[in-house]
């Protein structure tokens, strides 16, 4: 048997497997291991084309197999994908029409728990300045090494923790309230905040870190916390800016669902999926880290900062609040919490 034959038959072995795990990826569970499939789409579809080219080279006489397995795959995952290619219907302006209204400058960043490049991350706060500071993953020694830049913002809320779901919040808007609550789960603090724009437009911020789904876990009550984080806000107004680690990407059923559930709009859907994870191979990975909007709240700038050191990538924004949306309370509802 020579090498191209032995090449070859690795190539249809990958494209096979590709192929299978695409399939199982649209089986309607709740196991961990299933939902995981989700954040491989796009990677996925890289390597399925790769593999094809390369069987151009080492399975010429299976070449019908070798493009049938792997326009399958590409098909599947691309189906899936598809509102966050170039190809589909943009949800959201980018930029919005924002004259008139205030607007606020906002850092979401999973540091790392482990990532001891401090300064990068110091460094990183001191350039962009943001108005709304989230970092995830901070214990406190990360509180400690960054109490320089924490200092300058009015309001800190920190909430820190050594199981890597540690959260600091800062900002330099008016807040009316802010409160870390165990929605998704025990021990992963949720932020909600009721900020204020200069202009006195105001509107609900959401600040989730949800555990990743696990293999051999059901992840039924994780989803259901987290699209409820979506949908039930303290002050239910209509503008709410969503953004945070999701461990999920924004094509996944539980991503979607808190979406639905919370009526918001997603800034990337038509523009790529402006992948964060992992920082080192972006260009391949996965949109982990999200950002959606509700109603009056408009997205002047979205980018993907650079590699400070993380396995994140930072989600740099800025965001401006229509002062003439809906913006007052609508009525009451149960405490935010667990249930």
């Amino acid at each position: 048997m020579t090498m191209r034959s032995v090449a070859g038959k690795i190539v249809i072995g990958a494209l096979a497997v590709l192929l299978i795990a695409a399939l199982v990826s649209l089986w309607g569970t709740n196991r961990g291991a299933v939902r995981l499939l989700d954040t491989l789409r796009e990677p996925s579809i890289y390597l399925a084309a790769a593999l094809v080219v390369l069987g151009l080279f080492v399975a010429r006489s299976k070449m019908a197999l070798v493009v049938a397995l792997g326009l399958i795959s590409i098909g599947i995952n691309l189906w899936r994908i598809w509102p966050y290619t170039f190809l589909a219907p943009a949800q959201v302006p980018l930029p919005d029409e924002v004259n008139g209204m205030s607007c606020a400058k906002v850092l979401s960043f999973n540091v790392l728990q482990t990532n001891d490049r401090y300064d990068a991350t110091a460094q990183l706060i001191e350039a962009e300045r943001p108005d709304i500071l989230l970092l995830m993953e901070t214990n406190q020694v990360w509180l400690d090494a960054l109490q320089p830049q924490l200092a300058r913002y009015g309001y800190t809320l920190a909430r820190p923790l050594e199981n890597k779901y540690g959260m600091v919040f800062a900002t330099t808007l008016q807040v009316d309230r802010a409160e870390m609550v165990a929605n998704t789960n025990s021990n992963t603090p949720t932020l909600y905040a009721t900020l204020r724009m200069g202009d006195g437009a105001r509107f609900e911020l959401i600040g989730l870190h949800p555990r990743p789904p696990l293999p051999g876990e059901s992840t039924a009550q994780r989803d259901a916390n987290i699209a409820r984080a979506g949908s039930r806000t303290p002050d239910m107004l209509s503008n709410v800016l969503a953004i945070g680690d999701f461990n999920d990407v924004p094509w996944s059923s539980t991503t979607q669902k808190f979406v639905h559930d919370g009526g918001f709009s997603d800034p990337r859907a038509g523009r790529g999926s402006f992948a964060t994870f992992p920082a080192d191979y972006a260009l391949f990975g996965w949109p982990l880290d999200q950002i959606f909007v509700k109603e009056g709240v408009k997205v002047e700038t979205l980018e993907i900062g650079e590699d400070v050191g993380s396995d994140h990538l930072p989600v740099l924004a800025k965001v401006c609040v229509d002062p003439m949306s809906a913006n007052s309370d609508v009525g009451s509802v149960l405490p935010i919490g667990d249930s």
